[in-house]
């Protein structure tokens, strides 16, 4: 009789794994479907981003090539050309040509036109905010650019705000138009502030300190 039960516990036992069986095949035939569209975007997504790492370092290195290429023409105009006709492939880069424009520019004496690139590349909306005080900055600072000295000091009052990296450079520029207009007590004033800022350089304490020597007063405030 035992073995009777056993027999029986065992049939029980198989058929209900039978139901089982059935209902799973069942709910993968009707669900079965997400699983696999899951496994499709994961590769498919990992993929994706395979290539697109290697077509972004394809175009970085094409664009580094076109740039050393532009960078080996023989005078400053033809440079200038040569960079002009490289497609950037993001603002930052965008960025970076135009200053390298500029500096080629500026060598050639043609400040104005220096400043003109450094502007309108700044105006890109796309930009990062870093890239975009440094090319203000560079500009502002372009000799033979033409701008107005009020003009130059408002673009260094905007850069002169607590929390920017170029905020000291900034009022190192501010106080040389303070000695241009004159003003050698406003200049002291801010050189002084530079010296006992905490975020201080070495080379703009060298700088601010014999300018203060020049100007016949102690870089350490003594």
């Amino acid at each position: 009789m035992r073995y009777a039960v056993s027999d029986t516990d065992s049939f029980i036992d198989e058929v209900s794994e039978e139901i089982r069986r059935e209902k799973l095949f069942k709910t993968f035939r009707k669900y079965g479907w997400i699983g696999i569209a899951l496994v499709v975007i994961v590769v498919g997504g990992t993929g994706y981003r395979e290539y697109s790492r290697a077509a972004e370092k394809s175009a970085s290195e094409a664009f580094g090539s076109d740039v050393l290429a532009a960078l080996q023409q023989n005078d400053p105009s033809a440079r200038v050309a040569q960079l002009d006709t490289i497609t950037a492939p993001n603002a930052a880069a965008g960025a970076m040509i135009a200053m390298l424009q500029a500096a080629e520019l500026s060598s050639d004496r043609e400040g104005a036109a220096a400043a003109a690139k450094l502007e309108a590349a700044a105006l890109n909306s796309d930009l990062d905010n870093m890239y975009r005080d440094i090319l203000n900055f560079k500009r502002l600072t372009t000799p033979e650019s033409g701008l107005e000295n009020n003009e130059r000091r408002m673009g260094f009052e905007q850069l002169a705000t607590p929390g920017n990296p170029l905020r000291l450079l900034a009022e190192e520029q501010l106080a040389l138009l303070d000695l241009a207009s004159g003003d050698t007590e406003a200049a002291v004033n801010r050189l002084s502030m530079i010296l006992e800022d905490s975020e201080l350089t070495q080379g703009l304490r060298q700088r601010a300190g014999q300018l203060m020597i020049a100007l016949g007063q102690d870089p350490n405030g003594q």
